[in-house]
């Protein structure tokens, strides 16, 4: 049962905390990131005892994840034609380039609301996280090697042992908020950060829709890191730095009054992308010849050095 399985963790983090004085996951972001506020949707799903859940789920699943590997590998046209049944029937891109984002402009598109409510492990951990431990794995969460959850814990490993796109990507699966924490800091290079997530208000059914952009607001221009929120039985975070971008806040409003403040991430490298990737074969465009740009869910956690990091 999930329920047995998370009040297992939260006694094995507090036990550990009590017999070695080890730290919590809380009180190490503020130690490593002093001048970082923590967005919510990491603080609510750090494990603790009262860690409410009433579902025998055994593997956390995303609305969506795009934005976070279509360029690794070539477009099939399942992935064309679910994109239209996703959209009852009206065609929506996730990948747009750079000069659509602009005030006034109108979009169709899906919430940006995900529900992945997958909680944190803690950094001590024994679980392993290797495809040469699967059946392990497995056994460890009571999951039927030829069920749909098995597929997906193979999936989201595989992604994750997958290698970094020419030498122009730095990536890593985190498996806890300190490692998370510790791989910013190795990347971005400085402490002084800021962490945003994309924030939806108002929403009440989740279906397609016309979005109208009220602001664009530009925060950074450089290296960033993004950390999505993968499908797997606990907290798992693709994080990856890949190659300069721009990022924006995109303040806008759907026709049913959903108010969005949404987290746009631009690429200005594409040249290492794969060529007939989803985002090159949806905008009729070529590697390394303009931006592309892609939102971000709520549950995903862009990093950029802040301005006074910056100068």
């Amino acid at each position: 049962m999930k329920s047995q399985f998370l009040y297992s963790l939260s006694f094995f983090w507090l036990a550990f905390v009590v017999s070695h004085a080890a730290i919590s996951p809380e009180l190490y972001w503020k130690e490593k990131l002093p001048n970082t506020q923590m967005p919510k949707v990491i603080k609510d799903f750090l494990l603790h005892t009262d860690h409410n859940t009433n579902s025998d789920q055994r593997v956390y699943r995303s609305r969506h994840q795009y934005g976070m590997w279509p360029w690794r590998h070539d477009a099939t046209e399942d992935e064309v034609r679910k994109l239209k049944q996703d959209s009852n029937h009206y065609f929506y891109k996730p990948y747009f380039l750079e000069k659509d984002l602009k005030k006034g402009n109108v979009i169709n598109f899906p919430s940006l609301k995900n529900e992945n409510e997958a909680p944190f492990l803690p950094r001590e951990s024994t679980i392993p996280f290797s495809s040469k431990k699967i059946s392990e794995i497995l056994n460890y969460f009571s999951i039927d090697s030829n069920s749909k959850d098995a597929q997906t814990i193979k999936d989201t490993i595989k992604l994750c042992e997958e290698p970094e796109l020419q030498h122009k990507e730095k990536k890593l699966c985190v498996t806890s908020l300190e490692s998370m924490v510790d791989f910013i800091l190795s990347q971005l290079g400085t402490n002084n950060i800021l962490a945003m997530t994309t924030e939806v208000q108002g929403e009440t059914h989740g279906i397609l829709q016309k979005y109208t952009f009220e602001e664009v607001q530009q925060i950074a221009d450089g290296d960033n890191m993004v950390c999505h929120k993968t499908n797997y039985a606990y907290a798992v975070h693709y994080c990856h730095v890949g190659g300069s971008t721009k990022t924006f806040m995109v303040s806008m409003v759907g026709v049913d009054g959903t108010r969005v403040k949404a987290i746009s991430v631009c690429h200005k490298d594409t040249s290492f992308w794969t060529p007939k990737g989803l985002p090159f074969v949806l905008l009729n465009v070529k590697p390394g010849t303009t931006p592309i740009c892609h939102f971000l869910p709520t549950d995903q956690i862009v990093f950029v050095p802040s301005k006074e990091a910056a100068n």
